[in-house]
């Protein structure tokens, strides 16, 4: 279902995924610095989740100030938090590389905004922890404030995020976390002598466990 999300004075397209049986969780999905929300890794999640009873709601928001990013992501928040269509009792917030920075700041300014619970976790692909042969700067901050749970989907080749750095945030977090390492894969989650496919169904059945994991864990 296409959709149009107003920001400002524009609108952001979006496109909602939905699953045949009423979904009471969902997760808004955003790409990175280049591309739109039909990159393919994002448009096989989204089929993927839906197709497994979870709402996917992705947007494209073309924009390279991360602080725009973020204003927009939280106006998709907000947005499918008032959506009458769809009332969900939880959103996972969901992005690729600078995508998944802005899902950070956005679930930090909420948490320090309000209390509600609306937002349950965070999933990081390809999270753009420094910039390539920058890995004096590390783009921690709003990794370190979060409390809800977080998944980190990255290639163990990414030349944006060295394993042992990430693994040394992860150590310093107050959330719960996970990181599933794709053998051998860059930033565009690439790996010599594999399909596109075969990644993203790795990519796409990692993230879906870990969505059931903390979804059960609520109801427990």
């Amino acid at each position: 279902v296409k959709v149009k999300i107003p920001f400002g004075n524009k609108y952001l397209d979006a496109i909602f995924s939905v699953p045949e049986k009423k979904s009471t969780y969902g997760v808004i999905l955003t790409h990175g610095a280049g591309g739109d929300m039909n990159f393919p890794h994002l448009v096989s999640l989204a089929a993927y989740l839906a197709s497994h009873g979870v709402l996917c709601l992705r947007f494209t928001c073309k924009g390279l100030n991360i602080a725009y990013r973020t204003k927009a992501f939280k106006t998709v928040v907000e947005y499918l938090k008032l959506s009458d269509d769809y009332k969900l009792s939880g959103v996972f917030l969901a992005g690729r590389s600078m995508g998944s920075r802005a899902a950070a700041s956005v679930i930090r300014q909420l948490s320090q905004e309000d209390d509600d619970d609306f937002i349950q976790g965070l999933i990081c692909l390809s999270y753009p922890l420094h910039q390539p042969k920058l890995q004096s700067k590390l783009r921690d901050e709003d990794l370190l404030f979060i409390r809800c749970p977080v998944l980190f989907v990255s290639g163990s080749a990414d030349e944006m995020c060295e394993k042992r750095l990430l693994e040394g945030v992860a150590s310093k977090m107050k959330a719960p976390k996970k990181i599933h390492w794709i053998d051998k894969a860059n930033h565009g989650m690439a790996v010599k002598r594999r399909t596109a496919d075969d990644v993203m169904e790795e990519i796409n059945t990692q993230v879906f466990s870990w969505l059931r994991e903390n979804i059960e864990l609520e109801h427990k």
